[in-house]
């Protein structure tokens, strides 16, 4: 195992390449204490020690460190590892060692966002956005119904209501202002029956 490129990330992180293809990211003390240097070949004890011990370890860490400051879903997370340039495996085994511990949890993810803006999002952007941080549709479908054992309930109803209200709607207005209502209402993931019903009702 030769190591043919080695590229500076930042002041303190390198990229390392071994024949040609990226390996992972140290930092400059480790090059020097390991000695991985452009050209030259890496021991293979070395390498193990990297691969098996001290990268891992340091994923696992920097996992840890992310979740005290905020929570993250599964796919959040993996992400942030990516740009710290951990190879898969050990950013697989960093996201496994957390989820064993509950530190990182979809679907309780899922809950505690549906929970906290049920009164202010409809269930279909709800969906849409908890798609989009990577919860998957199985998850999220267990979420909203350990949400509503816990309580939860939504009056969609009523949220448009109140959108109505704050955009000013006016039921003798002309048709292209009740098709401007209409549209934003729709973009916010209520269903037409609902915004129609809604909109006689006003």
């Amino acid at each position: 195992m030769v190591v043919t490129q080695i590229t500076e990330l930042s002041k303190s992180r390198c990229k390392v390449y071994i024949d040609q293809e990226f390996a992972f990211v140290l930092y400059k003390g480790e090059l020097r204490l390991y000695k991985v240097a452009e050209g030259k070949e890496i021991a293979q004890k070395d390498y193990e020690e990297l691969t098996k011990v001290v990268l891992p370890r340091r994923a696992k860490l920097r996992a840890m460190n992310l979740l005290q400051k905020r929570a993250y879903t599964e796919k959040q997370l993996r992400d942030k590892l990516e740009e710290g340039g951990y190879p898969t495996e050990i950013l697989e085994e960093a996201i496994e060692y957390v989820k064993s511990y509950h530190y990182v949890d979809d679907v309780q993810y899922a809950v505690d966002y549906i929970t906290c803006y049920e009164s202010r999002k409809s269930t279909k952007m709800l969906e849409i956005q908890l798609i989009s941080k990577g919860i998957s549709k199985e998850n999220i479908r267990v979420a909203f119904m350990r949400w509503r054992e816990q309580g939860g309930i939504q009056n969609e109803e009523s949220m448009i209501r109140e959108l109505l209200e704050k955009k000013n709607y006016d039921a003798e207005c002309d048709i292209k202002e009740k098709n401007r209502i209409y549209g934003f209402l729709l973009r916010k993931g209520f269903s037409p029956d609902k915004i129609q019903e809604a909109m006689r009702a006003f």
